[in-house]
């Protein structure tokens, strides 16, 4: 059976996404946490998934999850998922008045570090790919261009910057990147793949110091991210640091150390040439995956693994 996975983590403290041999990630750690509730012997059988006809294991569990997160990137809603047998499964049951999937939830909760939030396991939909099947992945990168006005509680997420920031100017820039584009000046393609990407929408604001909770007729909260400025970006899929590359571009616009021309030429001009790196990991996150309707998950991902042309 394939199971969906949706859950959030701080980046802060890990080598990214991807399971790496000695290294601390957000998939070694979940599928450590599966090993442990799953009561399956520890190895390399875990690890090398790609070698799973060589195990003297019958089944070895692999994550694949919606969008990998670079070093340091921080996601409010990924999603993976998982293919088990459900033989393996109902063993979490044990004294719980739950089914297998709720059980696994229940003491997945409960290993894994405090730095992840499993929000939810559920049985997937017929034809759903976390990855393939994707309709749209939303991104967040946050800045802080004012130091007296960023609440301390926000530090480890938000980037500071020597500003202050042309917003209006920033905008220009990113509404050149809205439709289907080659973002090869701020992305590398995988082996095989292109840098080719469609983004619908793009956007810089400053947050306002509006409320996000009354707490008493006296006085009203406001949110963590007032003051901040902050960059949303929606695109149906990613190239490998895509996001933080064009953040680097805009806010070189931004800063006035660059005009829109530049920009607009890098748009057109799909070649890397060191002006337009990323820019640090610590404000990104992966804010929400979108997925279309059930009837719809097959073909959306058969229709997605097609290689992309302008």
């Amino acid at each position: 059976m394939r199971l969906r996975i949706d859950l959030a983590y701080d980046g802060s403290n890990f080598n990214g996404w991807a399971k790496q041999r000695h290294l601390r990630t957000v998939q070694g750690e979940i599928e450590a946490g599966l090993t442990q509730v799953l009561r399956l012997p520890a190895g390399d059988h875990f690890i090398s998934a790609e070698h799973a006809g060589m195990s003297q294991y019958p089944w070895v569990p692999q994550l694949v999850v919606a969008g990998r997160t670079d070093t340091g990137v921080h996601a409010a809603h990924q999603v993976c998922h998982l293919d088990i047998p459900r033989e393996t499964i109902e063993g979490c049951v044990g004294h719980l008045n739950s089914s297998p999937v709720q059980a696994l939830e229940h003491r997945l909760q409960h290993v894994l570090p405090r730095d992840i939030a499993l929000h939810r396991i559920s049985v997937a939909a017929e034809g759903f790919d976390a990855r393939f099947s994707a309709l749209e992945r939303t991104y967040i990168y946050r800045i802080c261009d004012n130091l007296s006005v960023v609440d301390p509680r926000m530090r480890p997420f938000v980037l500071n910057i020597d500003g202050p920031l042309d917003i209006e100017t920033m905008n220009v820039a990113a509404a050149s990147i809205v439709g289907l584009h080659d973002f090869g000046s701020f992305a590398r393609a995988n082996p095989g793949g292109t840098t080719i990407r469609k983004v619908k929408y793009a956007h810089w604001e400053r947050v306002s110091n509006s409320s996000s909770l009354e707490r008493t007729q006296f006085y009203q909260a406001p949110i963590l991210e007032s003051g901040l400025v902050c960059f949303t970006i929606v695109a149906d899929a990613f190239a490998h640091n895509m996001v933080r590359s064009l953040v680097n571009a805009c806010l070189r616009v931004g800063l006035g150390k660059q005009d829109l021309e530049w920009f607009k030429d890098k748009v057109a001009q799909p070649v890397r040439e060191g002006s337009t790196g990323p820019v640090a990991a610590c404000g990104l996150s992966l804010e929400h995956v979108a997925y279309p309707p059930d009837n719809q998950l097959a073909s959306r991902a058969q229709a997605i693994r097609a290689k992309r042309t302008l």
